[in-house]
């Protein structure tokens, strides 16, 4: 050491021990900040300040939109190709596996904190999970039993059905500019589908069945996230098992019999696998969407889904609905977003 310290001097010793201490500072700062960030995390208000932090309108949005649009490759493939023809089965499997992987995160300590009991009450997050069954399950079952143009006509009714849910609840009302712009918007895709438009009766019931859960499904969401301090993994957390348990009660009046029946071999689970995965992802960009935004912008942004994947299946597919539907299996044609776009 005493050569080391002769060759250097005493600048060179200085410079050592700054270095050092910059160092030990960094490192203590780097500490702080996990340590608070941790602290953030351990409270419902700090978990909520942080996902809207790092996941604003447009990332939400955004994400949603992309996932939506995997989903839906991806279930044309199971419902198409694999031929795995049973909605509230497919769907019961969505929530299955997110409340697999939620249970995980709740392992691992990344599920954040949700706010006290006594901020909500039981019921809400009970008729969430209730609603969300239906709203999905129905969803996937009436794209079943009805042409594509139908299902969007019958989504297209969502919209005004939230705007008069959350005057009547919450005496929330929009501006003019914007029932125009909704109007030109579900007109616009009213006339993209209206070519596809093939009625059944028993079809019709189930579409008319699922516009009311659809929206009280979206406003809840929104609200309990926007004035109750829940984020979108933690309140998934506490309504995914009553979805389920919901969704298993409706499967034996909705689903066709034989799902024990089906070829489960690996091309075909791997399939239905991935359509679960998407479907946990298009769930939790959901409710992202909808904590950032609101009930009436997120039933938007599915209305600008359908216009794009039409446009994209014309120019990519040479896809052209004609002025006369094609007479197909209405169950081997459509698929849904998861059925899970109303899962949230």
């Amino acid at each position: 050491m005493g050569l080391l310290d002769s060759l250097l001097g005493a600048d060179g010793r200085k410079s050592f021990k700054r270095k050092d201490s910059d160092a030990g500072e960094a490192g203590k700062a780097l500490e702080e900040l996990r340590g608070s960030l941790y602290n953030e995390l351990r409270t419902s208000e700090g978990a909520k300040r942080q996902q809207q932090r790092f996941c604003g309108p447009v990332v939400a949005m955004t994400f949603n939109f992309f996932v939506a649009v995997g989903i839906i490759l991806t279930n044309k493939l199971v419902m198409g190709r694999v031929g795995f023809n049973f909605p509230i089965f497919l769907t019961l499997l969505h929530y299955a596996v997110s409340w697999l992987l939620l249970a995980i995160f709740k392992t691992l300590s990344w599920l954040p904190v949700s706010p006290p009991a006594k901020t909500t009450p039981s019921s809400s997050i009970f008729l969430l999970g209730a609603i969300m069954a239906f709203a999905s399950g129905l969803a996937n079952t009436s794209l079943k039993y009805n042409s594509v143009g139908f299902y969007q006509m019958a989504k297209i009714a969502v919209t005004p059905t939230i705007v008069l849910a959350e005057f009547v609840l919450f005496r929330k009302t929009i501006s003019f500019k914007k029932v125009l712009a909704l109007g030109a918007v579900s007109a616009g895709v009213a006339v993209a589908t209206v070519t596809d438009l093939q009625f059944n009766a028993f079809g019709a019931c189930i579409a008319l069945a699922w516009i009311v859960p659809s929206a009280i499904n979206k406003i809840l969401w929104s609200s309990l996230q926007q004035q109750a301090n829940w984020t979108a993994l933690a309140l998934m957390w506490k309504t995914t098992p009553i979805t389920i348990f919901f969704l298993l009660a409706l499967m034996p009046w909705l689903d066709p019999p034989g799902v024990l029946l089906f070829k489960w071999d690996i091309n075909n689970s791997c399939a239905i696998l991935s359509s679960a995965l998407l479907g946990f992802l298009l769930q939790w960009s959901g409710a992202l969407a909808l904590g950032a935004t609101s009930a009436t912008s997120h039933v938007v942004l599915g209305q600008f889904k359908t216009c794009v994947i039409l446009v994209g299946g014309y120019i990519l597919l040479d896809s052209d609905p004609g002025l006369i539907p094609v007479q197909t299996p209405v169950s081997k044609t459509k698929t849904s977003e998861n059925g899970s776009e109303d899962s949230t």
